[in-house]
């Protein structure tokens, strides 16, 4: 999981801040990108966040490597967004 926030807060400073919070859950851990100042953060924070999205490490990677569309991850339930849908939709770039 580690490995997986660093590689992740790398992917973040090359966006435009999002200008919000976006907490990813994935099998009990937090990764929290912080937008909200100007710049993109990354930390392991449990705080409130504009948008949550929860899945399963196997479901992120499988996203990743591009083996199963959020589209279908969503409706078969292996990912769960609640809140800011419009900010969920901004992570097809750190993908």
């Amino acid at each position: 999981m580690n490995e997986l926030r660093e590689d992740l807060a790398k992917k973040i400073k090359n966006i435009d801040p999002i200008e919000k919070k976006l907490k990813f859950i994935m099998d009990g851990e937090y990764m929290l990108i912080d937008g909200a100042n100007g710049e993109n953060t990354m930390s392991d924070k449990n705080e409130e966040a504009d948008c949550t999205i929860t899945m399963s490490l196997d479901t992120y990677l499988k996203l990743q490597q591009k083996k199963i569309k959020p589209l279908i991850a969503t409706l078969t339930g292996k990912l769960k967004v609640k809140g800011d849908l419009n900010l969920a939709r901004k992570l097809k770039q750190l993908m």
